[in-house]
C-alpha cells in the first residue's frame, strides 16, 4: 500500500468535489462507496450513484468553495483530513465549518467517507433559502 497515493487521492477527491465536476469525482469513488455525514439523522448514502446524488443535492446551490486543509494522516488504507470548509452563497452568506473526515481507500478509489462537522455551526449560519431546498428531499433521496 502506498500512503502518499492515497493521501493524493483524498487530496482530489476534495479538490474535484469543490469545482462540482461530479463524473469525475463519481471516478474516484468506489462502486460500493459509503457516505455519511455523521451529525445528521438520516442513513448516508451507498453506491456511486446516490453518493454523487446526495452530494449535489446540498452542494450544487453553494456559489463557491474554499478549502483549507490543516492535516492530512494515512495509515494502511485509511486517510484522515483535518480540514474547513468556507461555503459562499449568491445571498451574501458565508459558512465557516470546520471538519474531520474519515476516508478508506480501496482499490485506488474511495470506499468509505465519513464526514465529521457540527451541526449547529451549520444550521446557525446557512440561509434559510437553503435548507428549504433541502428539505424538498426526503431520506430516500438521500440515500
Amino acid at each position: 500500500m502506498d500512503l502518499e497515493a492515497n493521501k493524493r487521492l483524498v487530496e482530489r477527491l476534495w479538490q474535484t468535489l469543490y469545482t462540482k465536476q461530479w463524473d469525475a469525482l463519481g471516478e474516484l469513488l468506489h462502486d460500493d462507496v459509503f457516505y455519511e455525514d455523521v451529525p445528521t439523522p438520516d442513513p448516508g448514502a451507498r453506491g456511486r450513484g446516490n453518493v454523487i446524488r446526495r452530494l449535489r443535492i446540498g452542494l450544487e446551490p453553494i456559489e463557491r468553495f474554499e478549502h483549507h486543509c490543516h492535516r492530512i494522516v494515512a495509515e494502511g488504507q485509511n486517510v484522515v483530513l483535518e480540514h474547513t470548509e468556507v461555503w459562499h452563497f449568491h445571498t451574501g452568506e458565508v459558512v465557516r465549518n470546520p471538519f474531520a473526515t474519515f476516508h478508506e481507500i480501496e482499490a485506488g478509489r474511495i470506499k468509505l467517507w465519513r464526514d465529521y462537522w457540527d451541526l449547529n455551526t451549520l444550521l446557525a449560519n446557512v440561509p434559510k433559502w437553503w435548507l428549504d431546498h433541502l428539505a424538498k428531499f426526503s431520506e430516500r433521496d438521500f440515500a
